[in-house]
């Protein structure tokens, strides 16, 4: 499910979700209406959970509205401007910001304080604005790991545990060594063997690219730096970001251990077919990916922590809230359904099938439960963020500048640009000025 979460969260790709079930302008007095986007998977498993609710609740019924991905926003900020709207629906963290400072959310904080230590803390702090929390954490993606090929990483001989990477250090970087064993052209030779030729690779190392929530963000934060902050874009002001964006550059037009950007650009789950095909050795991705490399991977394959940077392994982590709409015409029974989202029983159904983490703790059991039964130790996911994630402050309107940003960003991992720094710091104030403007 590479676009449960993560995809959603930063960059905005369509679900093929089902067809809208609703616009979700209220209902009868004992229907509240919850707004998702989604695929079938997910809305199932609410379905399972609200049978359980309106059988506790016999005079409330829950309506799921599925809208697809590609109007969400523009749907959500006219209804809510409109003082209508579901009476719950689903925000992430690049949007919900402006919604809280126009007041259109419920205080989570005042509403169901009791609840708030039962839910993954990194959600409760991302959603957290000025002192209060304005939505019931639903679903995370925990940290990133490696998934690897074991064949392919026994054969290079290489040791993925443990490995670092450096920018300013060539001599301690593990992780570029392991990956130019990892990558091989036509006639056999790896990348860091004479003769290499990197425009005849049959197998590549890494899947670096343009992808901030699987690639670009854990070398920001893992190198100490910082992509927004106090509502504004510094990737560019920050040296630590510029040195591991110019990293992953590199690994790519420069190392030859990553797939060209002509490939990945526009097309984010080209490196995940690569690596289902045997073409790619080590695939950082999320929890959300799990399912697909789990049904299409016909080879033996593992998973095993990031990297460690100068600053540590320290990854972008996303998350979903269930926001209450503060113009509910039916907040009584919309209470009760925020407090049933946001406990185990009412969450379980969420991660039993293996494909989404509930933000509730006590029901990520169900999700660990499910992959243990295949071999794998999903604990590894929320294990991921241990040592902390990303700091990146909400920025308002941040939904203003995300076109252009993507567009800068597919110039820069192409290397087509003559300075990177300068590239940045071109699109950094861009969006600034277009978030502000």
């Amino acid at each position: 499910m590479k676009r449960s979460i993560s995809t959603l969260v930063t960059v905005g790709l369509t679900l093929g979700l089902a067809a809208c079930s609703g616009t979700g302008d209220g209902g009868d007095d004992n229907t509240v209406t919850f707004r998702i986007w989604s695929d079938d998977a997910v809305a199932a498993a609410y379905e399972q959970s609200f049978a359980e609710f309106t059988a506790q609740n016999p005079d409330i019924t829950v309506q799921i509205n599925q809208v697809p991905w590609a109007n969400y926003w523009d749907k959500l900020r006219a209804d809510l401007s409109g003082g209508g709207g579901d009476d719950i629906f689903w925000v992430n963290a690049p949007n919900y910001a402006s919604y809280a400072d126009n007041g259109n959310l419920v205080n989570i904080s005042e509403l169901l304080p009791d609840a708030v230590s039962d839910w993954e803390p990194s959600a409760v702090e991302k959603y957290t604005r000025d002192g209060s929390l304005w939505g019931v954490p639903q679903l995370i993606d925990g940290g990133k790991v490696l998934y690897y090929n074991k064949k392919l990483v026994s054969d290079a001989e290489v040791d993925l545990a443990d490995l670092t990477w450096d920018p300013s250090n060539e001599q301690a970087d593990t992780f570029l060594q392991a990956l130019k064993k990892l990558t091989v052209d036509s006639a056999g030779r790896t990348a860091d063997q004479p003769g290499f030729d990197p425009g005849a690779v049959t197998q590549y190392g890494f899947n670096a690219a343009w992808d901030f929530d699987a690639i670009v963000g854990n070398f920001i934060a893992s190198n100490g730096g910082l992509y927004q902050d106090s509502g504004k874009y510094v990737f560019a002001d920050d040296p630590a970001s510029v040195d591991a964006i110019e990293y992953a550059v590199d690994l790519i037009n420069d190392d030859h251990v990553a797939p060209s950007s002509a490939d990945t650009n526009d097309n984010l789950d080209f490196s995940r077919d690569q690596f289902l095909q045997g073409k790619l050795a080590v695939f950082e991705s999320g929890a959300y990916n799990l399912a697909n490399i789990s049904e299409g991977a016909d080879f033996e394959w593992g998973i095993t922590p990031i990297p460690a940077g100068p600053s540590g392994r320290i990854p972008v982590t996303n998350s979903i809230i269930a926001a209450g709409n503060s113009a509910s015409e039916n907040s009584e029974a919309t209470q009760k359904v925020l407090d049933w989202i946001g406990s185990e029983e009412g969450s379980e159904p969420l991660g039993a099938n293996g494909a989404l983490i509930p933000a509730v703790t006590g029901a990520q059991q169900s999700y660990f439960d499910f992959w243990a039964s295949k071999g794998v130790d999903a604990t590894l996911f929320p294990a991921g963020v241990q040592n902390g994630v990303l700091k990146n402050d909400p920025v308002p309107g941040a939904q203003a500048a995300s076109a252009d940003l993507d567009s800068a960003f597919k110039e820069i991992f192409s290397g087509r640009v003559g300075d990177i720094q300068e590239a940045l710091k071109e699109a950094q104030d861009n969006a600034n000025e277009q978030i502000s403007g």
